[in-house]
């Protein structure tokens, strides 16, 4: 037994390595080429219409709106990858590593807009009257194989039992070591408090998400902030240290070993994958429910869901880790999952520690919370809305299962089954890509949306000059 399990690491290892990262890169280089660098082109235009209209009267129809969409979406994103995955990167990639995952996270833009267009094209309304939406409908919808949405559907609502089992371990073993809480009595805590909000659908869930990610994420980008303002000096040499290494090998220091440029380059573009999920097919389901008057407009949210998952929150533990120095104490790649919380803790000391353990427990709690939703809509798809319920409670038992370590045995599949989900929802992307572009263009070009945003603007402008000089 224990050789087939180890078995099933090492091909898992393989597979999220050159095979799936390169499918992923070409798949976004395609494009993002195919529609025309709109994200570099567009992206201040791209960035007002998102976070420039948080407060506006969201436009057209549909269940929640844009913003609680994206914090439902970035619950899934935002989570350990982004405290635990990053130092594992610069530990076995360098520092280096961290411009790849820029890298990555910008050619990604181009598949998780094209996935969460398609979302918003395809949706429909259920038994409840709400939207719903993602690769299961577009693949359903808009290549008429219904087969690859149901085994797109059934690999997703089976692969998140596991998942969510290893989430829920997390947050037992985190708050067992800090606070002393027997993992049981966490996990039922936990699955408690989710049950409360996911049985509410997906307006709760987007209620209980725009109060909560926002938090989160300011709560431990603020830390790091603060780290930078006392240390504003580091700001260059942590620039330096990224470019420098990203094209050469990284030297050996300390705890680190060095790494070849083809580590480097692997370590960034998975970490960076990992934690933005672009091309993965979760995050359109949350997009699907959102009120947009058109699905480009969507597709924007998507992008800046990006910048925030991996080009703030990812850099931010990069610069905490790369500045304290703890990366290369002696050690250090054999405790890479703890380094955050040690970086933080030689800057802010014991409270250091606890902050990134407080947010780590958000993170997770909201990470549980978004992908039992996700679950539960692959049920409805496939068995309809009761089979949703039902599912819903298997999760939450998977909570109280995973805190008390229920989940160790599988955890070696839980990669394999992501690739399960992922192959065929890029697959779809890439033949849907027209779809993609014909709604791109028509956004672009079309009286009613990006030129009408253009004149309103360049109207406002004029007149706020003229009050000005009046």
């Amino acid at each position: 037994m224990e050789r087939f399990l180890q078995g099933v690491a090492d091909f898992s290892a393989w597979l999220w390595g050159i095979p799936l990262i390169t499918l992923l890169l070409l798949s976004g280089l395609y494009m993002t080429f195919k529609l025309g660098f709109f994200q570099f082109r567009y992206f201040g235009y791209i960035v007002g219409q998102t976070f420039g209209s948080v407060f506006k009267k969201p436009k057209g129809e549909g269940t929640v709106t844009p913003f609680q969409a994206l914090t439902s979406a970035l619950s899934s994103t935002i989570g350990a990858a982004n405290i635990v995955g990053v130092p594992a990167a610069i530990m076995f990639g360098g520092p280096g590593a961290v411009f790849w995952m820029w890298v990555i996270a910008l050619i990604g833009m181009a598949l998780k807009f094209a996935e969460s267009v398609l979302a918003v094209e395809y949706r429909e309304k259920n038994a409840l009257g709400e939207f719903v939406g993602g690769p299961m409908y577009y693949m359903t919808k808009g290549l008429n194989m219904k087969w690859l949405g149901v085994w797109f559907s059934f690999a997703l609502m089976i692969e998140l039992i596991p998942s969510i089992m290893v989430q829920g371990n997390s947050i037992g073993r985190t708050v067992e070591t800090t606070f002393n809480i027997p993992s049981l009595w966490t996990g039922i805590a936990t699955a408690a408090l989710i049950s409360i909000v996911v049985f509410g659908g997906i307006k709760r869930i987007g209620k209980v998400t725009e109060i909560f990610v926002p938090f989160m994420a300011l709560f431990y980008v603020g830390g790091a902030v603060v780290i930078l303002l006392m240390n504003v000096s580091a700001v260059p040499e942590f620039f330096m240290l990224v470019f420098s290494n990203a094209f050469s090998p990284a030297p050996v220091m300390g705890g680190f070993a060095g790494a070849a440029i083809v580590e480097v380059i692997r370590w960034g573009f998975a970490r960076g994958l990992y934690s933005n999920e672009a091309g993965l097919g979760t995050a359109p389901i949350a997009h699907a429910a959102a009120m947009t008057d058109h699905p480009v407009r969507q597709g924007f949210w998507a992008v800046v869901g990006v910048v925030v998952d991996t080009l703030i929150v990812c850099t931010a533990t990069a610069f905490v880790i790369l500045s304290s120095g703890v990366w290369t104490n002696d050690g250090a790649m054999e405790n890479s999952s703890a380094l955050t919380s040690l970086a933080f803790e030689s800057y802010f000391g014991e409270f250091g520690a606890i902050l990134v353990t407080i947010a780590l427990i958000f993170f997770v709690l909201s990470t549980i919370l978004v992908v039992i939703f996700y679950g539960a809509k692959q049920a409805e798809f496939l068995f309809g809305i009761k089979a949703s319920y039902g599912m819903q409670v298997v999760y939450i038992l998977a909570v109280v299962l995973g805190a008390v370590g229920a989940a160790e045995v599988i955890w070696g599949f839980l990669d394999i089954m992501l690739a399960a989900i992922l192959i065929p929802n890029v697959i779809a992307i890439l033949l849907l890509s027209n779809k993609v572009k014909a709604l791109t263009t028509e956004f672009f070009t079309s009286d009613q949306y990006y030129k009408k945003d253009r004149k309103e603007k360049k109207r406002k402008k004029a007149a706020a000059r003229e009050g000005y000089e009046s």
